[in-house]
């Protein structure tokens, strides 16, 4: 290099340098404003729920109507690891079903279409978004969990279900 010559990777790098550190100033700002937002929608929450007993009282009770008319799908050796693990207060009043990692709603859903009308299936997944399993399958009808405990041990994809 002579005298007077500009050294461009250093400029280029000069400017990309100075272009990430506005950018990521912009994501701080950024990230701080949405704690604030996050900080005040959980302050509004929180005083509803202790401003409105009513409401309070009235999502509750939607919750236990929905659960009533609800299914709990999960695999046998669940089941199985639940029971050994003594863990099997937390299955009382549900239905549960063991679901093949490839299942979708919609089978799911015409597995149990005969024990009456199925409002919602969840098949829960992990963080990395794959299926865990099992399912919660929510009925129209309240009677239809009942019909829907008498498919315990069938099989939806080669998998043996449990049904609770």
């Amino acid at each position: 290099m002579e005298e007077g010559d500009v050294d461009m990777v250093a400029a280029d790098s000069g400017a990309e340098l100075g272009d990430m550190k506005k950018r990521l100033k912009e994501m701080e700002d950024e990230a701080a404003a949405l704690r604030e937002m996050q900080a005040k929608v959980e302050k509004e929450m929180g005083a509803t729920a202790t401003q409105d007993p009513a409401t309070a009282t009235a999502n509750q009770a939607n919750r236990e109507e929905v659960d009533a008319r609800s299914v709990f799908v999960g695999n046998v050796e669940e089941q199985l690891l639940a029971l050994l693990l003594g863990d099997d207060e937390s299955l009382a009043g549900t239905l549960r079903l063991g679901v093949d990692y490839s299942c979708t709603p919609e089978e799911v859903q015409q597995h149990f279409q005969a024990c009456g009308t199925v409002n919602r299936v969840t098949i829960r997944s992990n963080k990395f978004g794959q299926p865990k399993g099992y399912a919660y399958v929510e009925f129209v009808e309240p009677e239809a969990v009942q019909e829907a405990i008498l498919l315990n041990e069938s099989e939806l994809h080669g998998r043996q279900l449990k049904v609770k």
